[in-house]
This record gives C-alpha cells, sequence and structure tokens, in this order.
C-alpha cells in the first residue's frame, strides 16, 4: 500500500509539473485550443485506442487458449485493460505482469505455465514494439523526416538498445535452461551458506522443475510459428493504432497538412522509444518531452502543446481510468 500511495504521489506531481511548465506561458491560447477541437476526430482518437486494446486482446486470448481452451476473447479484453491500470501506475510499466501471475493463477493455471504466458506476451510485444523502431529508424534515414539532434537521437538509441536487450533476456530466459540452471544453482548455493536456505537440494529440484516447465511451456507455444508471427503482427497493428492518435488531434485542430500518417507513426515509435526507459509511472516526463521536440518540428507554439496534452489524456490517464473501472468491476464480481 505504501508503495502504490509514493506511486500515485510520484504520478500526480510529475504531471502536476508538467502540466504547470506546459501551460505557464500561454494557458489562455492553449485552453482555447482545446475546447475548440472538433469532438468527431476526437473520438476517432479513442477508437485508435480501442484499436490498440483489440489487437492486444487478441494475442493475449491466443496465448492463453495453449493453456485453456476456451478461453473467451471478452475475457481477455477486460483483462487487457486491467493489465494496463497496473503498468500505468508503476515505473517502467512494471505492474502488470505481477497482477498477470496472480490473475492467471487464480484461473488455476499452474505457475510455470503462468510464467509461459507472461513472458510470451510480452516477447511478442517487445518484438513489436522494436520492429516498429527499427522502421521508424529507417524511414528517417531514407526519407529525412527529423534533423538531426544529438541529444534525441543519442535518446532514441538508448531507447532501441534498452528494449532490444529485454526481448533477447527474456528469449534467454525462456530457451536456454542450462544457463538458466547454473546461474539458479550459484544464487541457491550462497542462500544455503547464508542460512537463507535450509534444504538446498529439495530447493533445487523444486526450481529445475519449474525450468523445466517453463522451457516446455514456450516450445509447446512455439510449434505453431504462424501463430507466433500472427500474435506479434496483432500488436504490431495495435501499436500502429496508438501511434496514429496523435494524427487524429492534428484533424481535430482543423490542420490536415501539418504531418501525415507516416510522419506520426515514425514520431510516436521514437516518443514510445525515449519514454519506455523513464523510470516514473506511465513515462511522464519523457514521454512529453519526446513528444514535444519531435512533434514540434511539424507544429509549434499552443497548438503543439494542446495536442500533447489532449494526446497525454486520450492515451494514458482515460485508458488508467478505465482500467481502475474493470479491475473494481472484477473484484466486485469475485465478492
Amino acid at each position: 500500500m505504501k508503495k502504490k500511495i509514493f506511486n500515485y504521489l510520484l504520478l500526480l506531481s510529475v504531471t502536476g509539473l508538467v502540466l504547470y511548465f506546459s501551460l505557464k506561458d500561454n494557458y489562455k491560447e492553449i485552453m482555447d485550443v482545446v475546447v475548440t477541437l472538433d469532438k468527431r476526430w476526437l473520438l476517432g482518437g479513442f477508437f485508435l485506442i480501442t484499436c490498440y486494446w483489440f489487437f492486444k486482446a487478441i494475442a493475449l486470448k491466443a496465448i492463453i487458449r495453449k493453456f485453456k481452451p476456451g478461453y473467451r476473447f471478452r475475457t481477455a479484453f477486460k483483462f487487457i485493460l486491467q493489465i494496463n491500470f497496473f503498468n500505468a501506475i508503476t515505473p517502467f510499466s512494471s505492474g502488470g505482469q505481477p497482477f498477470e501471475i496472480y490473475y492467471l493463477k487464480k484461473d488455476d493455471i499452474k505457475l510455470a505455465d503462468v510464467t509461459t504466458i507472461v513472458i510470451e506476451q510480452f516477447v511478442v510485444y517487445q518484438v513489436a514494439l522494436v520492429s516498429l523502431g527499427l522502421i521508424a529508424i529507417g524511414a528517417n534515414n531514407i526519407f529525412h523526416i527529423f534533423p538531426s539532434n544529438s541529444v534525441l537521437k543519442n535518446l532514441v538509441t538508448i531507447g532501441f538498445i534498452v528494449n532490444t536487450l529485454v526481448t533477447v533476456v527474456l528469449f534467454m530466459l525462456a530457451f536456454t535452461t542450462k544457463t538458466n540452471k547454473f546461474i539458479v544453482e550459484k544464487f541457491v548455493n550462497l542462500g544455503y551458506k547464508l542460512k537463507i536456505i535450509k534444504n538446498k537440494e529439495k530447493k533445487l529440484e523444486s526450481i529445475n522443475t519449474y525450468i523445466n516447465d517453463l522451457h516446455d511451456g514456450t516450445k509447446r507455444l512455439l510449434e505453431n510459428k504462424l501463430s507466433f508471427i500472427c500474435m506479434i503482427l496483432a500488436n504490431f497493428f495495435g501499436l500502429i493504432c496508438l501511434y496514429l492518435v496523435p494524427l487524429t488531434i492534428l484533424y481535430a485542430t482543423g490542420d490536415y497538412t501539418s504531418f501525415n500518417g507516416l510522419e506520426s507513426v515514425v514520431a510516436s515509435a521514437y516518443v514510445m522509444l525515449i519514454g519506455s526507459f523513464v523510470p516514473i509511472p506511465g513515462g511522464t516526463g519523457g514521454l512529453e518531452y519526446g513528444f514535444i521536440n519531435f512533434y514540434g518540428n511539424f507544429i509549434k507554439g499552443s497548438v503543439l502543446t494542446a495536442i500533447m496534452i489532449t494526446w497525454r489524456f486520450i492515451t494514458y490517464y482515460i485508458p488508467m481510468i478505465i482500467g481502475a473501472i474493470a479491475v473494481n468491476i472484477k473484484k466486485k464480481v469475485r465478492q
């Protein structure tokens, strides 16, 4: 509870600072833009966010059905909303995975299979994220969408490397059983020497069984390579929907020319790569900084700030509220 309160206070504090510095110079002009946005195009932005959840739910349902036949899409969609809430309120979006493990164990799926599901879901998402980042970098080099900026270039490069390394480590966890067992054995031996672990052999046997189950479960998931590719594509198309949200907000201002769909996808991919390693819930601060700097190549002044604020509400704050409602509805059903 203390950690949750800290995360909430941190999120509110950073959000307040971001809003203050964004609005302090031309508050009236920014709010004039916000209140005059075309509601039809804003609904288009909400539709794209819903499509993002839809594609993620498709991939999640396909993964879970390997271990729990008959798992419904409606349940997967609600689950995605709940996961989104826990990711939104924790640094590095780290809260979703523990919730997934808890939730799936309550559905009588054994722990090794639950871990396989969580890793597999994260892997297909990371592969899609890194692939779109790579495409964005290639598109920028070909079409020269953004001028050279050493700071932003370095931040994008760091974000790309971090996300690539995370993907590689996840594959290693799932497939390198010998390495995993070697590392585990060293830690168990250390725990035994420090008298933290009493029965070394029993603990090693238990963990090795878990690693073997995890490996077997992952192999079973990847036996159908076409299904694995389809899950990556589902996340890929979901991210494209997410990356097009700024375009709908631009259209809501009545501007149809400042940037196009390709530029919106490339800019958003860069923004996400920067925000992914900001250690604040929702990447708050980092995402806004990236948005202003990349989309600032197309639009300026109060319009840019108004679009940024609206974009954050559509893609982060409102989904977080919807996720909180989904979590509470689930709790009431169980009670």
